[in-house]
């Protein structure tokens, strides 16, 4: 790897690791000091908050690699309205079956809270994950290059830091390369961040996503995944047939 390639991906990791974590430790008591707002608001705040390092990292890297060539991520990839369809997709699935939390809101209404706010979390880490980071390791064979994107995707949650239990560290870790795999292929065959996020939003309800997290009843976390999954899975196969183009 050439040193303009790791200059970038520095530059990057930086600002993604840093002030993403800044707020996920709620350094600056913020969780105190949005108490008094409405809960929605105050939700969605924190999301956009964790998610912010991610996205100023990719958006400085992806101006700079774009001095030697053009990213070729967007957020609406060669589809917008299958975009579309996708980012609405887990809100929806999400408010009808209802999310148990700790606020008293209406399940349903949490639901949909929870699902607009996880979605929009997993777009911006998408644009540093994929939109960024994938094609900057595009040089390298896929098997190197979704090892590097998992192993730094684990260590930006910094979870050994709460949980210093080895094997769940390891099963966590093996997970995001596994999920940096899957994703990457969604990513290569859709160009599409908001496609990426919709997959990596099943990744956020089966482990670490604390807007959700213990908020389901009885089946229903698997209920939703599958649901998600199952359109998904038939989107991105009807998106990459032949006659797709950018307006359908």
């Amino acid at each position: 790897m050439k040193n303009k390639h790791i200059y970038r991906i520095l530059i990057f990791y930086l600002f993604a690791i840093i002030i993403s974590n800044i707020f996920r430790f709620d350094i600056f008591d913020l969780n105190l000091k949005t108490s008094g707002l409405q809960p929605s608001v105050s939700i969605l705040l924190r999301v956009f908050l964790e998610g912010i390092g991610v996205l100023i990292g990719a958006l400085i890297a992806i101006k700079l690699m774009k001095q030697v060539k053009t990213s070729s991520m967007s957020l609406f990839g060669t589809s917008i309205t299958k975009s579309i369809i996708l980012f609405v997709l887990p809100i929806v699935v999400l408010t009808v079956i209802g999310v148990n939390n700790k606020l008293q809101l209406n399940s349903n209404i949490y639901g949909f809270i929870a699902g607009l706010g996880t979605i929009i979390y997993c777009i911006l880490e998408e644009y540093g994950w994929r939109g960024y980071l994938q094609d900057e390791l595009s040089e390298l064979k896929s098997w190197k290059r979704y090892l590097i994107i998992g192993f730094l995707w684990y260590l930006w949650h910094l979870s050994f830091l709460s949980n210093t239990n080895v094997i769940d560290n390891l099963i966590f870790l093996a997970m995001l390369i596994l999920g940096s795999w899957g994703i990457g292929q969604i990513a290569i065959a859709t160009k599409s961040i908001i496609a990426c996020a919709a997959f990596h939003f099943l990744v956020n309800i089966f482990t670490v996503n604390q807007l959700i997290k213990n908020g389901f009843e009885g089946n229903s976390r698997w209920f939703a995944i599958g649901i998600i999954l199952t359109i998904a899975i038939i989107i991105t196969k009807k998106w990459t047939k032949p006659e797709a183009n950018i307006n359908h």
